[in-house]
């Protein structure tokens, strides 16, 4: 298995496609398998040619890709970048011995009802689920689908690894665009499916740390939070008086920093857990949600995701130093989980990555350029690095697969 990553920042199109097949295509010692292809949103009035010009230097039998506000890959020089809101195309070539690779297109229009049986998602995509594929991902920002799509792909494909972005547009919310097998869509959803020798492993760093203590929801509707109240862990059945939360957030402000109080006056969230059964709610045991507004006549808060009685939610913050231990500590973790496995003749090296990251952050959240990717290539070296920064996020939080904002996913191919 080999990946290979291109990055051009020409501001000719044709220049820069021919630059990026040269650099990808050099590197390659056998030929691809499978393409994908991230254009700034600079190039927006080109995109139809995107297509016609790949094709006559490229020959890749199945190809995917999208639009995005920026594109990360790596450059002539062999350094990774992160090109925010400049000209930039990256490409991602791989060669997959004894992969089935198979790409899709999926109109707006044609999503099964989520009554639906397995059966229709699995037509929709066209990969049986004893193939166990992995997902990559890329949708049209203004479908909205998408998250009724996650469901569906995870209730047909359990256990499968969902990964990806939405496209992003430029100034004046002109078209994305969606690329698959060398034509241009506007609208749905493209994707590949993968199955065979390959593994796809993947980080979802939200970067928020949590404050205060768990809460369990006692009473709620649709997306507001009604009644909270205290959740003790340790004791089963135990419980505090229910409140409301503006009051529960009153109190926590009393015990945060200065420093704390000024950035939860625009970068408070709330975070969701996932697991209903563990009882010691750790870091990465939420799915972090935006607080929309509270309602200081009754005390309620709304955020941006569904609630219901008996889930436990936590107050989280979020700037550029906690985003940053964040994926840090993400990124040492799968790095110890590499080391513990080294010895084994069953574990196969990191081949090659993907990432997908929220506009919202990179240099305009960290005052730097380059500064996920960078720490990614500190804790996993030589492995080729391409993406794009996204309109909004794919990737799983336990066992479930979850839209996201400010989020950078990373998708890690191996084999088996």
């Amino acid at each position: 298995m080999q990946w290979v990553s291109g990055l051009s920042t020409r501001p000719s199109l044709e220049t820069a496609i021919k630059e990026v097949v040269e650099q990808t295509q050099r590197s390659l010692q056998s030929p691809p398998d499978l393409g994908l292809v991230f254009i700034s949103s600079a190039f927006a009035s080109e995109y139809s040619r995107l297509m016609p010009l790949l094709q006559e230097y490229l020959s890749v039998p199945t190809l995917i890709g999208c639009s995005g506000g920026g594109v990360i890959g790596i450059d002539a020089t062999g350094q990774t970048q992160e090109v925010e809101e400049e000209a930039a195309i990256s490409l991602c070539l791989a060669c997959l011995p004894d992969v089935k690779v198979h790409a899709f297109h999926i109109a707006p229009d044609n999503l099964p009802d989520l009554d639906s049986p397995p059966s229709a998602w699995v037509d929709l995509v066209g990969v049986p689920p004893q193939d166990q594929p992995q997902f990559v991902l890329l949708a049209d920002p203004f479908s909205s689908g998408i998250n009724d799509l996650l469901q569906g792909l995870d209730f047909a494909y359990p256990g499968s690894a969902k990964i990806g972005g939405l496209a992003s547009v430029g100034a004046m919310r002109q078209s994305s665009g969606l690329f698959h097998n060398y034509q241009l869509h506007r609208e749905g959803v493209v994707g590949v499916a993968l199955s065979g020798n390959i593994v796809l492993e993947t980080i979802v760093a939200q970067g928020c740390r949590p404050i205060g203590q768990p809460y369990q929801v006692v009473e709620g509707d649709r997306n507001i939070l009604l009644k909270l109240e205290e959740n003790f862990p340790n004791q089963i059945g135990a419980s505090g008086q229910p409140r409301t939360p503006l009051e529960i957030l009153q109190e926590l402000f009393q015990d945060l920093s200065e420093d704390d109080r000024q950035l939860a006056q625009h970068s408070l969230f709330v975070g969701v857990a996932r697991n209903e059964f563990k009882q010691n709610l750790e870091h990465g045991d939420f799915l972090i949600r935006n607080l929309l507004g509270v309602d200081p006549r009754n005390g309620a808060i709304a955020i941006g995701d569904r609630v219901r009685p008996g889930q436990r939610i936590q107050f989280h913050l979020r700037d550029a130093h906690t985003s940053a231990e964040d994926l840090e500590m993400l990124l040492k973790r799968y790095d110890n989980q590499l080391l513990l496995g080294a010895d084994s003749p069953t574990q196969a090296s990191p081949a090659g990555a993907l990432m997908f990251s929220c506009m919202g952050r990179g240099e305009g959240l960290y005052g730097k350029a380059n500064f996920d990717s960078q720490l990614f290539n500190r804790y996993l070296k030589n492995i080729p690095l391409s993406g794009f920064f996204c309109g909004g996020e794919i990737g799983p939080v336990g066992d479930a697969t979850f839209l996201h904002g400010y989020t950078s996913v990373f998708g890690i191919c191996h084999q088996p």
